[in-house]
């Protein structure tokens, strides 16, 4: 709870340092080519103020309604045996959405990213005498690195230590008794595992869930905040199709991830409301900032891109580290080759099919 409320905290001043910084970072721009720029800005033929407005109010509840049912549907599964994450259609859905989130990273939060710190409404030197973007998404995924095993070694620390029960046997020696958990597999037989395995699982799934969230809302204010304070109605259009069916598989993914770290209740609906809200809160404060918010300023491009970079280098090392890796390499699908194979025609199919929205949006 408290680690939720930290977090989200950070993002927040994340954001205004790379506000501030990026300013300075921007005075070297006014002698960028205007008519570049304006002409970097697209089909004047798609803006249409009014138009757009319509799309962005329709978009708002499309999104939102998309990203609550992707990220409360696995936190129901409890009540729908086939769906549990003991079940062999679990790794498989999460495959899926897995899938959407790698290729959410790597074709479309990173291209923009590549085309904002390379736009030509910005000078020549530094931006694109050295790639920038490329840069700051390697040291996103090794901070995210550094973040991920911090907090494992946190929770280590901050888990009460476990008791080790002494027993007396008859010839006045003692033993340790060792706490074990006992769980009944779907073939019916039955896997002891000793608590401390237990645990450490335990304790990954909870830093995982925390890793996804934080990047999700990243990326997720950034795409909302470029398409509240665009005008662009064909862009709007085809991006309200594109953020709903992202946000209904990486929701899916993330909602998995909750479920794994068996959170309660309260963390739960707190997680779940932050993905689902994050996406239209930031459409919505983009249309009240669109009258002075310029795409084409050295500002706007530098942040979005900044930001962009840094989310594209987190989501990659997510997915696949912590949600692909982390599926694969576990003893549900490494001792079984045909679910493993059908995880993999799962992930192939969420890639594609985000890859393929890359093509509109």
């Amino acid at each position: 709870m408290a680690f939720s409320k930290s977090y989200y905290n950070l993002l927040t001043i994340t954001i205004l340092l790379l506000s501030s910084t990026s300013t300075s970072l921007a005075g070297n721009a006014e002698n960028a080519d205007v008519s570049e720029c304006k002409a970097e800005s697209g089909d004047s033929s798609c803006r249409n103020n009014i138009e757009s407005q319509k799309l962005k109010l329709i978009a708002i509840p499309s999104i939102l309604v998309a990203s609550m049912i992707g990220v409360c549907l696995p936190l129901f599964t409890r009540s729908i045996p086939a769906l549990g994450p003991d079940r062999d259609t679990f790794p498989i859905v999460k495959g899926l959405s897995s899938g959407v989130i790698l290729a959410t990273g790597y074709m479309h939060v990173f291209p923009d990213a590549v085309e904002n710190l390379t736009s030509k409404c910005l000078p020549e030197s530094p931006w694109r005498e050295f790639p920038f973007t490329f840069f700051i998404a390697m040291v996103s995924a090794l901070v995210t690195l550094m973040v991920d095993s911090f907090l494992m070694s946190a929770h280590k620390k901050r888990a009460s230590k476990r008791e080790v029960k002494v027993k007396p046997l008859e010839n006045g020696s003692n033993s340790l008794e060792i706490q074990h958990e006992i769980k009944t597999l779907e073939n019916g037989s039955v896997v002891v595992e000793k608590q401390d395995e237990v645990t450490s699982q335990l304790r990954r799934n909870k830093v995982i869930a925390q890793m996804l969230e934080l990047g999700i809302v990243v990326h997720s204010v950034v795409i909302g905040l470029a398409m509240g304070a665009s005008n662009n109605q064909c862009t709007i259009r085809s991006l309200i199709a594109a953020l709903c069916f992202h946000q209904l598989f990486e929701g899916m993914g993330l909602g998995g991830s909750i479920l794994q770290a068996e959170y309660g209740r309260q963390t739960r609906l707190i997680m779940a409301f932050f993905f689902s809200v994050t996406t239209p809160f930031g459409i919505a404060l983009g249309m009240g900032i669109q009258k002075i918010y310029d795409e084409t300023s050295p500002t706007a491009l530098i942040v979005v891109g900044v930001l962009n970079a840094c989310s594209a280098g987190l989501l990659n090392y997510m997915a696949l580290v912590d949600l692909l890796a982390h599926e694969f390499f576990g003893e549900k699908l490494q001792a079984n080759m045909k679910l493993q194979s059908f995880a993999y025609v799962a992930v192939l199919i969420g890639l594609g099919g985000m890859s393929l929205m890359a093509k509109w949006a």
